[in-house]
This record gives C-alpha cells, structure tokens and sequence, in this order.
C-alpha cells in the first residue's frame, strides 16, 4: 500500500510484492502450521525442539524443522509479517539461495542456543531442557540483525508505535531477549532463541565472511597503493609527480 506525498514523493508500507523465497517460506509455515493443527502434540514432539530428544536420541532434524512449527495463529502472523516486512529486501539483495542460507543459519543458531542454555545448572534451564521450543522467532531475529547490518539507519516502528533506527532497535531486542531470559524461570517464551537468532545472524555477516571480505580489501588497497607508487600518483587524484 502506497501514496503520495504533498511534495510528490511516495510513500511504502512494506518492502512491496513478496519475493521467490520469502513466499516459498510463508506458504512452508503455514502448511504445516494447518497440519499441525490436527495433531499438535506429535509435531511439537517430534518437529519441535526439545533438547533431551536432539542431546540423549540424536533427533539432529528438529534443530531446522522446529522453526517451522507454531504454537497458535497470532505466533505464525507475527513471524511470518517479520519475515515478509523484513526478507523482501534482503532476498532482492543476495538471491533466493543466499537468502535461505541465511535464514536457515539463524535459524540453526537460535536452536543451538537453546541447547547450550538448557545444559547450565539452573532451574529455568532444566525447564528447557525437557520443553519443546517452536516458532520462527529466532530466524526473524537474525533478519532484524541483517537489517541492522546492512541497513542501519533505515527506520521501523518499534513497538509498532515509535519511530526508531535499525540499529538502535536491534540492541534494544537483544537486551530485552537477553534480560527476559534470565527472569522468565524457564516460561514460555523462548527469549535465548530471539538472542541465538541475533548472534547467529551478526556471526554469519560479520565472522568469517566479513574477516574473509576484510582481508580481500585489504589485499586490493594494498595492490592500489603499490601502482599509486609505482606510478608516482599523489594521493587526491593528482597526475604524475615530474622531476
């Protein structure tokens, strides 16, 4: 939805049509969100993340497939709105495979995680350990983070209300997962999850990537200034030095 501005620009709520990728995964979440409607226990068992079953039966499946089971209709809505308002623009950027890698990569870091929080020595984490972990949250966290990478000074309604930079409203959700996960006992929600989904996401953009993307410019403004020299160029764009 669109319209224009009195100077004559437009304005978009959204990032516009829903990409290849981005569709593909929605429509994923929903269906098996209406199967699971069906039998809820089974796919929460046995899709669903629970800790005991992936450490002590190595049911390593449920580290991808939990992200796309949901507990109820606003859970899948809110994730699958995220994924949408925040993926287009990612996907249009690094392709639908690069994109998928990427969601499934925070997604795979939010489950892992959960497990190394469920094996410290505290009552919330003991209730981990044997819960079942569902949703896409920690998927959505990382886009959020790509956003904050990528594109920091963009602004979103936190809260739905207030006008906020990227940047800042990243840090603000990852200390409100970080501080809910250490008061919440073991609740429902998984705020490590959202936290996981965050440094995974950061990781993936900013670890070996961006080591790897560093050094490969480092090398070419190495090879830049070694011309600049031998070719007597004066920093500032000025021609050749005569002596």
């Amino acid at each position: 939805m669109s319209r224009s501005a009195p100077s004559g620009a437009t304005i978009q709520f959204g990032p516009g049509p829903v990409t290849k990728a981005v569709r593909a995964l929605i429509i994923a979440n929903v269906a098996v969100f209406v199967v699971s409607y069906f039998a809820p226990t089974f796919f929460q068992t046995y899709l669903g993340l629970v800790p005991e079953l992936v450490l002590m039966r190595g049911w390593l499946w449920q580290l991808a497939t939990y992200a796309f089971v949901h507990a109820d209709a606003v859970h899948i809505l809110f994730n699958m709105l995220i994924v949408w308002m925040f993926g287009v623009d990612l996907e249009r950027r690094w392709g639908a495979s690069g994109f998928v890698k990427f969601y499934m990569v925070c997604a795979t870091g939010a489950a892992a995680t959960v497990l190394a929080v469920s094996l410290l020595p505290f009552d919330g984490s003991r209730a981990m350990y044997l819960a079942s972990t569902v949703g896409a949250s920690g998927a959505c966290y990382g886009l959020l983070m790509a956003w904050a990478v990528l594109f920091p000074t963009r602004e979103i309604l936190l809260f739905f209300v207030f006008p906020v930079q990227v940047r800042y409203a990243v840090l603000i959700f990852g200390g409100l997962a970080f501080f809910s996960g250490l008061s919440s006992g073991g609740g429902t929600v998984a705020h490590f999850a959202h936290l996981g989904g965050l440094i995974a996401g950061y990781l993936y953009l900013k670890g070996a990537r961006g080591l790897r993307y560093s050094l490969q410019s480092a090398v070419t403004r190495y090879r830049f200034m070694r011309a600049r020299r031998k070719f007597k160029v004066h920093s500032g764009g000025k021609g050749p030095t005569v002596h």
